[in-house]
C-alpha cells in the first residue's frame, strides 16, 4: 500500500474495457458466507464508511471532496447502482457502476484490508461486470492507477478488461 511517504512523483492512470460482453472471463467464488446486496436506498454515511474503509489505503479522494448533498444526488441517480459484498454479515466492499448512455463505467470498486487475499476481490468484480453486462451496455469500462491495490490491474485484465489508453502526469496535489 502506497503510504504518504512513498506516493510516487508520477500518476500513472491505465483505461481498460470491454467491448463484447465474450470478453468478460468471470470468477465468481462460491462461498456461503457471501452475499451482495444492492444498496437500495441512498446511505450517505453508509456509502463514505465503504468509501474511506476501501480507499483510503489507496489516497481515494474524489468524494471525499465533494458535499454530501452531491454525493446524495449522485447516489440517487437511477444511472448509479452500488453493490455491497458482505461475508458472515460484515460489509467487506462494493462496487459502483453508472450508466453512461451505451456504456457503464466501473465507476469505484474495492474491498476493505480485512477482506483482500481472500477471492473475493474477483468475484465482486465478476458480480459487477455481470450486472453491467445486463444493463444492456455496449461496453464496460474502468480506470485504475498506480496508487491502487497491487492485484488492482491483473485482476481487470484476468476478467477481459483490455487496456485502451495510458496516461501519465505529474501526481496531483489532491494525492500529496
Amino acid at each position: 500500500m502506497p503510504s504518504q511517504d512513498n506516493i510516487p512523483d508520477e500518476l500513472v492512470t491505465t483505461y481498460l474495457h470491454m467491448t463484447d460482453e465474450t470478453q468478460f472471463k468471470p470468477a465468481f467464488q462460491v462461498k456461503t458466507y457471501v452475499r451482495i446486496d444492492t444498496m437500495q436506498q441512498v446511505d450517505v454515511d453508509f456509502y463514505l464508511f465503504l468509501y474511506r474503509s476501501v480507499g483510503e489505503a489507496w489516497h481515494w479522494r474524489d468524494r471525499l471532496l465533494i458535499s454530501r448533498d452531491e454525493l446524495g444526488e449522485i447516489l440517487a441517480r437511477p444511472q448509479t447502482s452500488v453493490y455491497v459484498l458482505y461475508a458472515d454479515g460484515v460489509p467487506g466492499g462494493f462496487i459502483e457502476l453508472e450508466q453512461q448512455g451505451d456504456d457503464v463505467e466501473v465507476a469505484y470498486f474495492g474491498l476493505r484490508a480485512a477482506f483482500i487475499g481472500r477471492g473475493l476481490g474477483k468475484h465482486l468484480l465478476s458480480f459487477g461486470v455481470q450486472r453491467a453486462w445486463e444493463q444492456t451496455a455496449k461496453r464496460v469500462w474502468l480506470h485504475t492507477c498506480n496508487l491502487d491495490g497491487p492485484y488492482a490491474l491483473a485482476n481487470y485484465q484476468a476478467r477481459g478488461f483490455q487496456v485502451y489508453d495510458v496516461i501519465k502526469e505529474p501526481m496531483p496535489q489532491r494525492y500529496l
